[in-house]
Protein backbone atom coordinates (compact mmCIF):
# COMPACT_ATOMS: atom_id res chain seq x y z
CA UNK A 1 0.00 0.00 0.00
CA UNK A 2 1.30 3.29 -0.90
CA UNK A 3 2.29 5.50 2.42
CA UNK A 4 0.16 8.07 0.56
CA UNK A 5 -2.98 6.75 1.78
CA UNK A 6 -2.02 7.44 5.29
CA UNK A 7 -1.72 11.25 4.53
CA UNK A 8 -5.27 12.35 4.73
CA UNK A 9 -7.00 14.54 7.76
CA UNK A 10 -9.57 12.23 8.31
CA UNK A 11 -7.10 9.12 8.58
CA UNK A 12 -4.65 11.32 10.96
CA UNK A 13 -7.25 12.41 13.26
CA UNK A 14 -8.99 8.67 13.25
CA UNK A 15 -5.57 7.37 14.13
CA UNK A 16 -5.96 9.71 17.11
CA UNK A 17 -8.96 8.31 18.47
CA UNK A 18 -7.53 5.07 18.40
CA UNK A 19 -7.26 2.78 21.34
CA UNK A 20 -4.42 3.58 23.35
CA UNK A 21 -3.03 0.08 23.59
CA UNK A 22 0.95 1.02 22.56
CA UNK A 23 0.91 2.28 26.97
CA UNK A 24 0.26 -1.44 27.56
CA UNK A 25 3.42 -2.46 25.13
CA UNK A 26 5.62 -0.31 26.62
CA UNK A 27 4.92 -1.30 30.14
CA UNK A 28 6.11 -4.63 29.06
CA UNK A 29 9.21 -3.01 27.36
CA UNK A 30 9.79 -1.55 30.88
CA UNK A 31 9.44 -5.17 32.28
CA UNK A 32 11.30 -6.93 29.90
CA UNK A 33 14.35 -4.70 29.91
CA UNK A 34 14.54 -3.14 33.48
CA UNK A 35 13.94 0.23 32.26
CA UNK A 36 13.43 3.24 35.28
CA UNK A 37 13.87 6.39 33.06
CA UNK A 38 15.92 7.55 30.33
CA UNK A 39 16.75 10.97 29.09
CA UNK A 40 15.48 11.17 25.20
CA UNK A 41 13.62 8.78 22.93
CA UNK A 42 12.67 8.95 19.13
CA UNK A 43 9.69 6.88 17.97
CA UNK A 44 9.45 6.88 13.86
CA UNK A 45 6.46 6.20 12.22
CA UNK A 46 4.43 8.09 14.84
CA UNK A 47 1.47 8.62 13.43
CA UNK A 48 -1.10 10.82 15.57
CA UNK A 49 1.01 10.39 18.43
CA UNK A 50 -0.69 7.60 20.31
CA UNK A 51 3.40 5.59 20.16
CA UNK A 52 5.32 8.90 20.95
CA UNK A 53 2.70 9.21 24.13
CA UNK A 54 3.67 5.89 25.07
CA UNK A 55 7.11 6.15 25.15
CA UNK A 56 6.98 9.70 26.94
CA UNK A 57 6.49 6.65 29.83
CA UNK A 58 9.96 5.88 29.54
CA UNK A 59 11.45 8.83 28.84
CA UNK A 60 11.93 12.28 29.85
CA UNK A 61 11.62 13.91 26.44
CA UNK A 62 10.27 12.32 23.36
CA UNK A 63 10.75 12.87 19.26
CA UNK A 64 8.17 11.64 17.01
CA UNK A 65 8.68 11.59 13.23
CA UNK A 66 6.27 10.56 10.36
CA UNK A 67 6.30 10.56 6.74
CA UNK A 68 2.73 12.63 6.71
CA UNK A 69 3.06 16.19 7.11
CA UNK A 70 -0.89 15.34 8.50
CA UNK A 71 0.07 13.10 11.11
CA UNK A 72 3.05 15.41 12.29
CA UNK A 73 0.16 18.70 12.47
CA UNK A 74 -1.98 16.25 14.36
CA UNK A 75 0.58 15.43 16.69
CA UNK A 76 1.35 19.31 17.47
CA UNK A 77 -2.00 20.05 17.84
CA UNK A 78 -2.01 17.40 21.04
CA UNK A 79 1.27 17.23 22.48
CA UNK A 80 2.36 21.09 23.24
CA UNK A 81 4.19 19.81 26.46
CA UNK A 82 7.97 20.90 26.04
CA UNK A 83 9.01 17.27 26.30
CA UNK A 84 7.61 16.85 23.00
CA UNK A 85 8.94 17.24 19.89
CA UNK A 86 7.33 16.57 16.28
CA UNK A 87 8.78 16.74 12.56
CA UNK A 88 8.42 14.99 8.91
CA UNK A 89 11.02 12.46 8.07
CA UNK A 90 11.35 9.24 6.72
CA UNK A 91 11.89 6.78 8.87
CA UNK A 92 15.41 6.25 7.13
CA UNK A 93 15.84 9.58 7.40
CA UNK A 94 15.71 11.39 10.88
CA UNK A 95 18.41 13.93 11.77
CA UNK A 96 21.14 13.48 13.72
CA UNK A 97 19.81 14.71 17.30
CA UNK A 98 22.31 17.29 19.72
CA UNK A 99 22.67 14.08 22.16
CA UNK A 100 21.96 10.79 20.79
CA UNK A 101 18.93 8.76 21.37
CA UNK A 102 18.67 6.15 24.14
CA UNK A 103 15.62 4.55 22.97
CA UNK A 104 13.96 4.23 19.00
CA UNK A 105 10.72 2.48 18.88
CA UNK A 106 9.13 1.71 15.74
CA UNK A 107 5.54 0.67 15.82
CA UNK A 108 3.64 -0.63 13.07
CA UNK A 109 6.62 0.50 10.75
CA UNK A 110 9.12 -1.85 9.49
CA UNK A 111 6.54 -3.33 6.42
CA UNK A 112 7.05 0.32 4.80
CA UNK A 113 10.57 0.62 5.49
CA UNK A 114 14.00 0.09 3.52
CA UNK A 115 15.39 -2.40 6.37
CA UNK A 116 19.38 -1.43 5.77
CA UNK A 117 18.92 2.35 5.54
CA UNK A 118 16.99 2.09 8.46
CA UNK A 119 19.49 0.39 10.47
CA UNK A 120 22.32 2.78 8.96
CA UNK A 121 20.57 6.07 10.02
CA UNK A 122 19.64 4.16 13.49
CA UNK A 123 23.27 3.65 13.82
CA UNK A 124 23.91 7.49 13.55
CA UNK A 125 21.55 8.45 16.01
CA UNK A 126 21.59 6.01 18.91
CA UNK A 127 23.31 5.58 22.36
CA UNK A 128 26.16 3.26 22.06
CA UNK A 129 24.76 0.28 23.94
CA UNK A 130 20.97 2.16 22.93
CA UNK A 131 17.84 -0.30 21.89
CA UNK A 132 15.58 -0.16 18.79
CA UNK A 133 12.62 -1.80 20.02
CA UNK A 134 10.21 -2.78 16.78
CA UNK A 135 6.43 -3.78 17.62
CA UNK A 136 3.20 -3.58 16.27
CA UNK A 137 -0.22 -4.91 17.17
CA UNK A 138 -3.75 -5.92 14.90
CA UNK A 139 -6.88 -7.17 15.14
CA UNK A 140 -7.96 -10.15 15.29
CA UNK A 141 -11.19 -12.44 13.76
CA UNK A 142 -12.10 -12.92 17.66
CA UNK A 143 -14.10 -11.40 19.99
CA UNK A 144 -14.77 -12.73 23.89
CA UNK A 145 -17.67 -15.10 23.29
CA UNK A 146 -18.85 -13.54 19.92
CA UNK A 147 -19.14 -16.06 17.30
CA UNK A 148 -21.13 -14.35 14.90
CA UNK A 149 -18.01 -11.62 14.72
CA UNK A 150 -15.70 -14.01 13.29
CA UNK A 151 -18.23 -14.93 10.54
CA UNK A 152 -18.99 -11.72 9.97
CA UNK A 153 -14.73 -10.70 9.83
CA UNK A 154 -14.29 -13.85 7.62
CA UNK A 155 -17.27 -13.90 5.13
CA UNK A 156 -18.12 -10.24 4.74
CA UNK A 157 -15.72 -7.80 6.02
CA UNK A 158 -12.74 -9.87 3.77
CA UNK A 159 -14.50 -10.30 1.10
CA UNK A 160 -15.45 -6.36 0.70
CA UNK A 161 -12.22 -5.22 2.35
CA UNK A 162 -9.46 -7.94 0.99
CA UNK A 163 -6.12 -6.78 3.27
CA UNK A 164 -3.85 -4.82 0.95
CA UNK A 165 -0.34 -6.09 0.43
CA UNK A 166 2.06 -5.82 2.70
CA UNK A 167 5.87 -6.90 3.49
CA UNK A 168 5.49 -9.37 6.82
CA UNK A 169 9.30 -9.97 7.04
CA UNK A 170 10.68 -11.35 10.30
CA UNK A 171 13.88 -9.55 11.19
CA UNK A 172 16.73 -12.25 12.09
CA UNK A 173 19.94 -11.85 13.60
CA UNK A 174 21.48 -12.46 9.74
CA UNK A 175 19.57 -9.32 8.31
CA UNK A 176 20.89 -6.71 10.92
CA UNK A 177 24.31 -5.03 10.41
CA UNK A 178 27.38 -5.70 12.52
CA UNK A 179 26.64 -3.09 14.93
CA UNK A 180 23.06 -4.23 16.07
CA UNK A 181 22.27 -7.53 18.07
CA UNK A 182 18.39 -8.90 17.96
CA UNK A 183 17.80 -9.69 21.75
CA UNK A 184 14.79 -10.93 22.61
CA UNK A 185 11.69 -11.37 20.29
CA UNK A 186 8.02 -11.97 21.71
CA UNK A 187 4.67 -12.59 20.56
CA UNK A 188 1.68 -11.38 22.96
CA UNK A 189 -2.35 -10.38 23.17
CA UNK A 190 -3.89 -7.61 23.89
CA UNK A 191 -7.52 -6.62 24.43
CA UNK A 192 -10.06 -3.68 24.11
CA UNK A 193 -13.57 -3.30 25.05
CA UNK A 194 -15.34 -1.37 21.98
CA UNK A 195 -18.96 -0.20 21.93
CA UNK A 196 -20.22 -0.38 18.38
CA UNK A 197 -19.68 3.21 17.73
CA UNK A 198 -16.20 2.98 17.98
CA UNK A 199 -15.75 0.02 16.61
CA UNK A 200 -16.89 1.26 13.31
CA UNK A 201 -14.93 4.52 13.82
CA UNK A 202 -11.79 2.34 14.44
CA UNK A 203 -12.68 0.23 11.67
CA UNK A 204 -13.11 2.92 9.06
CA UNK A 205 -9.58 3.69 9.62
CA UNK A 206 -7.97 0.29 9.04
CA UNK A 207 -6.28 -0.29 5.84
CA UNK A 208 -8.40 -2.47 4.28
CA UNK A 209 -10.85 0.32 4.18
CA UNK A 210 -8.46 3.38 3.85
CA UNK A 211 -7.32 1.57 0.43
CA UNK A 212 -11.06 1.28 -0.94
CA UNK A 213 -11.92 4.51 0.34
CA UNK A 214 -8.77 6.65 -0.74
CA UNK A 215 -8.77 5.24 -4.31
CA UNK A 216 -12.31 6.22 -4.59
CA UNK A 217 -14.07 2.70 -5.27
CA UNK A 218 -16.15 3.55 -2.01
CA UNK A 219 -16.83 6.81 -0.14
CA UNK A 220 -16.71 7.03 3.52
CA UNK A 221 -20.59 7.37 4.05
CA UNK A 222 -21.07 4.21 2.17
CA UNK A 223 -18.56 2.22 4.14
CA UNK A 224 -19.78 3.83 7.41
CA UNK A 225 -23.57 2.87 6.64
CA UNK A 226 -22.70 -0.86 5.85
CA UNK A 227 -20.27 -1.05 9.06
CA UNK A 228 -23.60 -0.08 11.09
CA UNK A 229 -26.46 -2.21 9.57
CA UNK A 230 -23.88 -5.52 9.20
CA UNK A 231 -22.69 -4.97 12.93
CA UNK A 232 -26.09 -3.51 15.12
CA UNK A 233 -26.98 -7.65 15.23
CA UNK A 234 -23.58 -8.86 16.37
CA UNK A 235 -23.53 -5.76 19.41
CA UNK A 236 -26.75 -5.94 20.01
CA UNK A 237 -26.64 -2.86 22.41
CA UNK A 238 -23.77 -4.36 24.44
CA UNK A 239 -20.25 -4.01 24.65
CA UNK A 240 -17.65 -6.59 22.79
CA UNK A 241 -14.04 -7.35 23.81
CA UNK A 242 -11.73 -7.24 20.65
CA UNK A 243 -8.56 -9.76 20.73
CA UNK A 244 -5.48 -8.52 19.23
CA UNK A 245 -2.04 -10.16 18.56
CA UNK A 246 1.19 -8.40 18.67
CA UNK A 247 5.00 -8.79 18.30
CA UNK A 248 8.16 -7.14 20.06
CA UNK A 249 11.64 -7.16 18.62
CA UNK A 250 14.32 -6.09 21.14
CA UNK A 251 17.39 -4.51 18.88
CA UNK A 252 20.43 -3.76 21.35
CA UNK A 253 23.45 -1.32 19.11
CA UNK A 254 26.18 -3.12 19.80
CA UNK A 255 28.44 0.13 19.10
CA UNK A 256 31.35 1.39 20.15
Amino acid sequence: MDNKAFDSQRIAEGYARRPWLHKNVIEQIRKDCNIKKLKNGLDVGCGAGLSTKALRLLCESVTGTDISSEMIAVCENLYKDSSYRFYVSKAEENEIPKIPYDIITAAGVVNWVDKDLFLSNAEKILNNNGLIVVYDFWITDKMVQNEEYTKWYQEQYLVKFPKPYRKENVWKQSDLTESFIMEKQTKYNLQYVFAMEEFVDFMMIQSNVNVRIESGEKTVEEVYHWMMETLTPIFSNQEKTLLFDGYCWYIEHDGE
